[in-house]
């Protein structure tokens, strides 16, 4: 094979090569394969500029920065409107709840909510007849609008229900017992009759097992509307509230636990007449959650199309170093063209447009699911907020936290998962051994908790002090418990912790400040010093009269650049 290479006046020189058989072919000269990379580092450039570097290199502007604008002040408007609704309704549900305990529960106090109990049978009997006849006579006794439910002409009944053992014979005296574990249930319904008054008589026509008693249930329903809506000019909301009061004597030790709960249902009202208030206000709401929905949508989709882009742009950079310099590419640097703020920004458009139609569906009286709507629309407008930090990213300073914050990550979730290993062991330890002895440690969920808050240094006193001293064995092993675990969490844990950040700081901050690049694909990048507005960066970038010029602004006709540039790439990729 013989190989002869043709050179002309030209800038480019074209190697031929020719093959016995007479075939001649032309390769692509080094001064082509230059220009093929300046343009596709161009490319890479033009991808991670900020918006308004974008639009100095194209004139492009920044539509989704506007529209990331637009999207927090209407988002944060829907919040704080659905929060202004939402508010009243749990006010009116808990100032309900607290009206229903005082009202049907015998001599309650707010400071026995959690110690509600009787310890007598005759007591047991005294509560169920108090709590009938309290019922029985609602409408002349409540300073609400509490109405019965009714069923036809029929008002609905109070059920008291018994469930207990089918039969079965304890004798502690002997330590023998006998018990079936199948659980009967026994009903019995009282219904309000015009005019309402009270039973004298016992309500219960059959007799409490108390032997075998598990549970006595008292089951009712009433109605009533919040009127606060009328004062903002909103049409009121009617209420369905089932009521259950529970006597639990499962643990039969003597003492029967009372507690008073609620489910409430919300509706529109069927006939309503108030001057003032009309449904457009209703309607003005549901118009603007809907332009609310658009809006995040078309975030969406620019966001989403985004992130098919860099997709996009790093199989194509992965194609090029492997064509070009014969390497792979890092995950990291594939992971930079996989932009986390669109990623953020998506998750919280989602989140937040399941939040809005589940909004227009309960102000259209539909549902009644405020706590998953709070769910959605308060996790979206937080992402939303967390997501303007990427354009605060743009300025060098905040550029360094944030930076930290996203190179630390990876470093801050091993450690925690070590410091998790031994968190859980302390608390397992501190469930089974003070359990017995502590408030604080009578649950896994509470252990946690008390824990977590002695890392902070909160209430660290009573947590000592409140130890009970029963047993020397166990007293002396909680003072070695607790004094290990703040010291060992405190001065050792939270330090280390509070390090690995620092240290994190410290790094990215030298390299900004040395121009260091932290990655191949940035030192890549950093050979085109083309500034945005040098006109380099044109969106027609097939007619090539003024790549020559741009980037490494090199004669390639000189065999000196030609060299450094080699040498240059040599150091860089190899």
């Amino acid at each position: 094979m013989g190989l002869n290479a043709d050179m002309d006046d030209s800038t480019e020189a074209y190697l031929c090569i020719n093959d016995p058989n007479g075939n001649r072919g032309v390769l692509r000269s080094e001064s082509h394969a230059h220009l093929e990379q300046e343009k596709f580092r161009r490319k890479l450039k033009y991808f991670f500029m900020n918006p308004c570097d974008k639009y100095k290199a194209r004139g492009r502007k920044p539509w989704k920065l506007m529209l990331q604008i637009v999207k927090i002040a209407v988002v944060t408007i829907q919040l704080v409107s659905f929060g202004l609704s939402n508010q009243m309704v749990v006010q009116f549900k808990e100032e309900n709840l607290m009206a229903f305990r005082h009202l049907f529960l015998k001599s309650f106090t707010e400071s026995s909510a959690n110690t509600y109990s009787v310890y007598t049978r005759h007591d047991v009997y005294t509560h169920i007849t108090y709590t009938v006849n309290q019922f029985l006579k609602l409408p002349s006794i409540t300073v609400g609008n509490h109405q019965y439910e009714k069923e036809g002409d029929v008002y609905s009944p109070l059920t008291i229900c018994q469930q207990f053992y089918r039969n079965g014979s304890i004798s502690p005296s002997n330590e023998t017992f006998d018990i079936n574990a199948q659980v009967d249930e026994e009903c019995l319904q009282i219904y309000p009759v015009p005019p309402f008054s009270t039973l004298t008589a016992n309500p219960l026509n059959f007799t409490l097992h108390f032997e075998r008693l598990l549970t006595v249930t008292v089951n009712f329903t009433l109605k009533a509307i919040n009127l606060e809506t009328v004062e903002y000019h909103e049409l009121p909301d009617c209420y369905v509230f089932d009521i259950m009061i529970t006597f639990n004597n499962k643990a039969h030790s003597g003492r029967i636990t009372i507690d008073l709960d609620n489910d409430v249902h919300i509706y529109e009202c069927r006939d309503w007449s108030v001057v003032g208030a009309s449904p457009r206000n209703m309607y003005m709401l549901v118009l603007f959650d809907v332009m609310v929905i658009l809006i995040l949508m078309l975030s969406l989709l620019l966001c989403a199309r985004s992130v098919k882009a860099g997709v996009h742009l790093q199989f194509e950079y992965t194609e090029f170093f492997s064509i070009h310099y014969g390497k792979r590419v890092s995950f990291s640097d594939r992971m930079e063209f996989i932009n986390g703020w669109f990623i953020l920004i998506i998750v919280s458009d989602v989140l937040t447009i399941t939040g809005s139609l589940l909004k227009i569906i309960i102000q259209l009286k539909a549902v009644a699911s405020y706590d998953l709507c709070s769910i959605l629309l308060g996790t979206g407008t937080m992402l939303v907020w967390i997501g303007v930090l990427r354009y605060m990213g743009y300025f060098k300073k905040y550029n360094i936290l944030i930076i930290t914050l996203r190179v630390a990550l990876p470093n801050v979730i091993r450690f925690t998962c070590c410091a998790a290993m031994i968190y859980l062991g302390y608390c397992f330890c501190g469930w089974i051994v003070l359990g017995p002895y502590h408030t604080k440690f009578r649950t896994l969920n509470v252990v946690s908790e008390s824990l977590f808050s002695l890392i902070n240094g909160d209430d660290m006193f009573a947590t000592f002090k409140n130890m009970q001293q029963k047993s020397d064995v166990v007293w002396l092993f909680s003072r070695l418990y607790l004094y290990t675990f703040v010291s060992l969490f405190i001065y050792m844990v939270l330090s280390l912790f509070i390090t690995l950040i620092t240290d994190t700081y410290d790094t990215i901050k030298h390299q900004q400040l040395d121009g260091e690049p932290v990655s191949d694909l940035q030192a890549f990048i950093m050979l085109c010093q083309d500034p945005p507005e040098s006109g380099c960066f044109s969106a027609d970038e097939s007619s090539g009269g003024y790549l020559m010029g741009c980037c490494s602004r090199r004669t390639h006709d000189s065999d000196e650049d030609t060299d450094s540039f080699g040498r240059s790439q040599e150091v860089l990729y190899n």
